[in-house]
């Protein structure tokens, strides 16, 4: 799994990079991987203003829907045209042309609490032993289920 240098990253597994007063905002990989094939994307309007921690939009796949979060607070200068009609593109490239919007940063120092590549690697690696602990917690549950249906 990817997580490009030179991003800054959120706990809900949205990737920014910045280049002067611009934001770019995307989803990771990882997070397009967990939703599985993307059918829709809702994305805000151009001049619309988004909140860090805040949804601004929201992504659905053949399993669920999900709210997109602000990793920075900002107005919309641009939307990505391509996402209406093409969603599938946020699975084919996270980083690339799957970008999301770009906003006008309102206050630079939201960036200091998001997470650079390595800081993220480690965070999801934890994210996915959580999913793994919570997965055998089910199996087990469900092993004790049909043992007491048996006994019963």
């Amino acid at each position: 799994m990817e997580f490009p240098e030179g991003l800054k990253y959120s706990k809900e597994h949205e990737w920014v990079p910045v280049g002067g007063n611009t934001a770019t905002i995307g989803i990771t990989e990882y997070a397009q991987e967990e939703l599985g094939d993307i059918v829709y994307v809702e994305l805000p309007e151009i001049g619309e203003k988004i909140v860090k921690d805040d949804p601004f939009g929201a992504v659905e796949s053949v399993k669920a829907v999900s709210d997109i979060y602000a990793p920075v607070s900002g107005t919309v200068l641009e939307i990505n045209d391509v996402l209406p009609d093409n969603p599938e593109t946020i699975n084919d490239d996270p980083y690339g042309d799957g970008w999301m919007v770009r906003v006008e940063l309102t206050d630079k120092d939201d960036l200091k609490d998001l997470m650079d590549a390595e800081e993220y690697a480690e965070y999801v690696a934890q994210q996915k032993e959580e999913d793994d602990d919570d997965e055998e917690e089910e199996d087990e549950s469900e092993e004790d289920d049909e043992e007491e249906k048996e006994k019963g």
